[in-house]
């Protein structure tokens, strides 16, 4: 009898242990899921901060150890104002590439040259999209003096402007075409003594332009809407 009740006390003691084991690790698990997205939240914030003032940010990812690993379901990140190279824009994309989804909004970014307001970006898988408003001002600023632009269509992922103006090493007004080529933005000249020259705006070995769009958002002041569709690979 002594030795049933003995064997029947260790399975009671065993059971007892896996109970408080699952316990442990429910706990462990739920502390997780809290503690970590705070941290990936610190560290993105930090991050972004390097170029700028960053209002919010949050991150999604269940379960959160996923973030052990670098992968995050969502990412939202919302900011005062950036100022950055082109280069090292698609730095912090490559950083973001084993995010899901992300969304980036700022109300003024310098980026190069050119400062642009009311910024979005979104990541969907290895998708990107980009918006931003510039003013006429703001595009001349950011030119080579004595040279200015005027958008004359977009469509099919390419702008055609009309540039006056030293370009392309040609001093008067041409018609020129941006858009993707090879992954690159590059730019051309209309015409057939000058079309086989190109201008390369932006290229980078991880983000890959497949086109651009502008619009004219406002007449006064003249107001433009930028976009470009790309993705990571």
């Amino acid at each position: 009898m002594r030795r049933g009740g003995d064997i029947a006390g260790k399975r009671r003691g065993r059971g007892r242990l896996v109970l408080w084991l699952v316990l442990g690790v429910v706990v462990l698990l739920a502390v997780a899921q809290v503690v970590l997205p705070l941290i990936a939240v610190s560290r993105i914030k930090s991050r972004v901060g390097r170029y700028g003032t960053v209002e919010s940010a949050s991150v999604s990812a269940w379960p959160a150890v996923k973030l052990l690993w670098g992968s995050v379901d969502s990412v939202k990140v919302k900011a005062k104002s950036l100022t950055l190279s082109p280069a090292e824009a698609a730095s912090l994309l490559w950083e973001a590439r084993d995010t899901a989804s992300m969304d980036v909004s700022a109300e003024r970014v310098q980026v190069g040259p050119l400062r642009v307001t009311d910024a979005t970006l979104s990541k969907h898988g290895s998708a990107l999209s980009a918006q931003a408003t510039t003013s006429e001002a703001d595009v001349k600023a950011a030119l080579p003096a004595g040279l200015g632009v005027r958008l004359l269509r977009s469509e099919a992922g390419e702008v055609e402007v009309q540039a006056t103006g030293g370009l392309f090493g040609i001093s008067a007004s041409v018609n020129a075409v941006a858009g993707a080529s090879d992954g690159k933005l590059v730019a051309h000249p209309l015409g057939l003594l000058v079309e086989g020259l190109q201008l390369t705006l932006f290229s980078d070995a991880h983000v890959y332009v497949e086109g651009v769009g502008a619009s004219v958002s406002s007449e006064q002041p003249l107001t433009y809407r930028l976009s470009m569709s790309a993705r990571l690979h």
